[in-house]
């Protein structure tokens, strides 16, 4: 049950981040949309996918915003595919919401080590975990 809860939140977690997820996987490479899938899935060792449905919503819209850009790929094989590139707007999206990830990541850190009432965060299981 606990591990339930644990799961859901995480995932809410992650929700909220899908924008600059896929700005991530961009930024050093163009990208076919299930290649961005598979990509998200692996790098997490498949403890987390994003739903195709939520992607292509997602690729939709960070387009509308001028964030990504998209565009046909000449295989010789198969099916044509629809490449994505980051777009100078999109890196610079990426690059501020990274920083503010990080920012309140530490701020959670901190507020999760406050144990003793005194205000002072709680060093000694942070040191030791």
């Amino acid at each position: 049950m606990v591990d339930n809860s644990r799961d859901v939140l995480a995932a809410d977690l992650l929700r909220g981040h899908t924008d600059t997820i896929v700005l991530g996987v961009l930024r050093r490479e163009d990208r076919y949309g299930f290649e961005i899938f598979k990509r998200i899935r692996d790098a997490t060792g498949g403890r987390h996918e994003i739903k195709e449905a939520t992607l292509y919503a997602t690729y939709r819209r960070l387009m509308k915003d001028g964030l990504i850009e998209a565009y046909w790929g000449d295989e010789s094989q198969g099916g044509r595919r629809k490449y994505y590139r980051i777009t100078d707007a999109g890196r610079a999206v990426y690059r501020r919401n990274a920083a503010a990830w990080a920012a309140t990541r530490d701020i959670i850190d901190t507020l999760l080590d406050l144990d003793d009432g005194s205000g002072s965060p709680d060093t000694t299981q942070r040191r030791s975990s």
